[in-house]
């Protein structure tokens, strides 16, 4: 696509814009995830355009002194350009300029020149690597602005709904002062007022949220994506359809937290649904929870908790068909009968009640181990979700019917143009451009960074790390400075949660327990002598605004108290603090008990466990960081895997569903 033009409404597919799947051979996806790192060397990481920003300056000196009436007929003649000569730079330099003007005026706040190079990078259909703190909510107003301007529907996609109603609120007078119109999505929202969010010019939304609407319009649209189909659809039936959909297609999207959506969130598919039959299912799961407890470990069952999965030994198939022989109906066939066991072995040993999942209201509610937050509408699929709910003694929702389904990846890469923002995308920039063709540009940061980094420090067992955690936070809290602590479950924050309760030391704990208090603990926890203890939902996006004084102490202090899955998200928690210019400190606080180092090495880590764990317990940095990063390392290389392995299933199960004439 050319970067003169930005895609119009009506352009592909007749009446829903969408880009056709571009499709990729397995030697092709190695060589072109080898191409995006070559790419980056080649054509450099940093984006530092002088003239531009030169350009802008230049264009601001016309508009600085117009009044408020003169600035709107400033505003429909760049529209009108805009729409007429398309995305040229001298015409992307005045709109950015009037875009500053009026941000100033209607929000107090001016736009950096860094901020205008990240603005320039997603228009041109690219990721704008921003570190956290820079401002990219109110970065991707200009290119939201100026596609706006130009007559597309915008697409800001972003993590969760606290952060689109946040942002649609916040950047909203910029919108409504230059005549644009601003839409948010969120949770419980019903259809109709889902599509008249989507019928504005700038819509916020969740990544689950619009990936979902999606997939509904596709049901309404018989799940046909063919151009032919769709113009023959609208020549027909005169536009009936068009009217039931929710959006307007898939037209242009700038993606808060670009590597979090793209990458980490794409390993499970997005799947709707409906209630099926329950009828004799609720003693066929209960039956299979039941002999799930009477199977022992490892005699009966090997659970690899690094591929996530359980499997049945020999004696352990023996024992099965031993203890269900009297049953028939599916226990009689082995295939069934070893599904349902697994499955059940799975609910009650690999998924964990305030981990993997919370209980409220007498209801199972999958937390997003990326977010911390209920997914309260969402549930596993196979069976397995209705096997937790019987571990759980809570009443047995109906078995769901698959109705559409569709990978991250696929959804994605249907946007007519794809830009996106985040302060850690250098590490996946190869994954990025084999999957999406997105290229990673680089952005200074405004003012020096004065984030500073406290090291790792590694204990033998967990409690001992704990108990340094609360020292550590105490030590701080003499001084009153404020400290945020990262974990990466519930019970992780509330077991704390309790240490420094018993050490005498208020402190406030944010978990999806807690998520209706989140605005407000947020905006406490920087300031002095605040404690705040909290999931990944006080990660990405996550703003804390220092109090008084607090600078003078040093600023925030972040502690992270066990490495995730990413690297990325670690480097998230800590861009918590050092904000801007503002002072801030961070430490990661971890032990070889630790889920990742545990599931990684496994029996082989207990001799070492042993010969550190006396005294206060520390791990020598020489044996800890090495242990850390390799265990790391082969947890993002297997997640990475995962992902490619969904993209080839769902696109070997849309070939599929295309040839017995249905869509997704």
């Amino acid at each position: 696509m050319s970067d003169q033009a930005l895609p119009r409404p009506g352009v592909v597919l007749g009446r829903y814009p969408q880009r056709a799947d571009e499709r990729l051979g397995a030697l092709d996806r190695i060589m072109a995830a080898g191409a995006g790192h070559i790419r980056q060397v080649l054509l450099g990481w940093r984006a530092v355009d002088h003239r531009f920003i030169a350009r802008v300056h230049k264009e601001e000196t016309a508009i600085t002194g117009l009044s408020d009436v003169e600035l709107a007929t400033k505003r429909r003649e760049i529209s009108h350009a805009l729409r007429t000569e398309g995305l040229r730079d001298p015409l992307i330099a005045r709109a950015f300029a009037l875009i500053r003007e009026v941000s100033e005026r209607t929000i107090e706040m001016r736009h950096f020149d860094v901020q205008l190079l990240g603005g320039r990078i997603m228009l041109r259909g690219q990721i704008a690597e921003m570190d956290t703190g820079e401002g990219k909510t109110l970065t991707a107003t200009l290119p939201a602005v100026v596609a706006a301007l130009s007559g597309v529907p915008v697409h800001i996609v972003t993590v969760n709904d606290f952060l689109a109603a946040r942002d649609a609120e916040w950047m909203g007078p910029i919108y409504e002062a230059l005549g644009l119109s601003v839409g948010v999505i969120l949770e419980d929202m019903t259809i109709d007022e889902r599509r008249v969010a989507y019928g504005r010019d700038v819509t916020y939304c969740t990544n689950k949220q619009i990936a979902f609407d999606y997939l509904k319009d596709r049901l309404i649209l018989d799940q046909e994506t063919r151009p032919l189909h769709m113009a023959i659809e609208g020549l027909g039936k005169k536009g009936v359809r068009p009217r039931e959909v929710m959006m307007r297609g898939l037209c242009y999207a700038i993606v808060d937290e670009a590597d979090s959506v793209l990458v980490d969130e794409a390993r499970t598919p997005l799947i709707i649904s409906r209630a099926g039959d329950l009828s004799g299912l609720e003693e066929t799961y209960a039956r299979a929870i039941s002999v799930g407890r009477q199977m022992l470990r490892p005699r009966d069952f090997l659970i690899r908790e690094r591929e996530w999965q359980v499997d049945l030994t020999d004696l352990g198939k023996a024992q099965l068909k031993r203890l269900t022989h009297q049953w028939g109906g599916v226990w009689a066939a082995d295939s069934h009968r070893e599904e349902l066991c697994r499955q059940a072995l799975a609910a009650l040993h690999l998924y964990q009640c305030d981990k993997h999942y919370l209980v409220r209201d007498g209801q199972v509610q999958i937390v997003d181990e990326y977010t911390g937050r209920v997914m309260a509408d969402r549930s596993w699929e196979r069976g397995l979700h209705q096997m937790i709910e019987v571990k759980e003694g809570c009443e047995i929702t109906g078995r769901q019917e698959t109705l559409a389904r569709i990978s991250y990846q696929r959804f994605f890469r249907r946007y007519m143009r794809l830009s996106g923002m985040t302060g850690t995308a250098r590490a996946v920039a190869g994954e990025l451009w084999s999957v999406y063709r997105l290229n990673v540009k680089r952005v200074p940061t405004n003012r020096p960074s004065r984030r500073h980094g406290n090291g790792v420090l590694c204990y033998a067992r967990s409690e001992q790390k704990w108990a340094a955690i609360v020292d550590r936070i105490a030590g701080l809290n003499r001084i009153g400075r404020p400290v945020l602590v990262g974990t990466r479950s519930v019970s992780a924050s509330e077991h704390l949660g309790g240490l420094l309760a018993a050490a005498g030391l208020r402190h406030r704990v944010l978990n999806a327990r807690q998520d209706h208090q989140e605005s407000d603990i947020i905006s406490e926890a920087g300031q002095s002598g605040q404690i705040t203890v909290a999931t990944n939902m006080a990660g990405r996006g996550t703003d804390i605004l220092l109090g008084r004084d607090v600078r003078g102490l040093g600023g925030l202090y972040v502690i992270c108290t066990e490495h995730h899955d990413a690297g990325r998200i670690d480097r998230q928690l800590y861009g918590r603090c050092g904000r801007q210019g503002d002072p801030g400190s961070y430490e990661t606080v971890t032990s070889l008990e630790d889920d990742l180092v545990r599931v990684f090495y496994g029996r082989r880590l207990a001799w070492l466990v042993r010969m550190f764990s006396r005294g206060d317990g520390r791990v020598p940095g020489l044996v800890g960081r090495p242990l850390t990063w390799l265990a790391q390392f082969s947890a993002e290389r297997r997640h990475g895997a995962v992902r490619r392995n969904l993209l080839r299933a769902d696109e070997g199960l849309e070939d599929l569903l295309a040839f017995s004439g249905r869509g997704e």
